[in-house]
C-alpha cells in the first residue's frame, strides 16, 4: 500500500512539474516583447508617453491663444468705448447743409488756327 501511495505521489509530482513547465513556456510567450501582450503593453506605453507630450503642447498652445484672445478682447472693448464716445459727440454737432453743386463751365472754343504765328529767322 505504501508503494502504491509513493507511486501516485511521484506521478502527481511529475504531472505538477510538467504542468509548471508548460505554464512557464506559455507565460514567456505571453510576455514576449515582439509578439505577445508584453509587446502590446510596450507599444501602448510609448503611445501614452507621446500623447502626454502632445497634450502638454496642446495645453500650452491653448493657454497662449486664450491670453492673446483676452488681450485682443480688451483692446476691442477699449476701442468700442472710444467709438461710442465719438458717436455721442457727433450727435451734438449741428447738421451741415450740403453746398449746391457748381454749374459745369463750358470750355472755350478752340479754333484750328494758331493764335499768332511767328517766323523764325532762316526758317519758313
Amino acid at each position: 500500500m505504501e508503494l502504491i501511495a509513493d507511486i501516485l505521489l511521484a506521478s502527481g509530482a511529475l504531472g505538477a512539474g510538467f504542468y509548471c513547465f508548460v505554464l512557464g513556456r506559455r507565460l514567456n510567450r505571453f510576455n514576449n516583447l515582439e509578439k505577445g501582450v508584453g509587446g502590446a503593453v510596450a507599444v501602448l506605453s510609448a503611445q501614452v508617453d507621446d500623447l502626454t507630450k502632445m497634450l502638454a503642447a496642446a495645453q500650452n498652445t491653448a493657454a497662449e491663444s486664450a491670453e492673446t484672445l483676452s488681450d485682443m478682447t480688451m483692446r476691442a472693448e477699449q476701442t468700442s468705448k472710444k467709438l461710442e464716445l465719438q458717436m455721442a459727440s457727433l450727435h451734438d454737432i449741428p447738421e451741415v447743409k450740403p453746398a449746391p453743386e457748381p454749374q459745369p463751365v463750358s470750355a472755350p472754343e478752340t479754333s484750328s488756327e494758331p493764335i499768332f504765328t511767328r517766323r523764325v529767322a532762316g526758317g519758313r
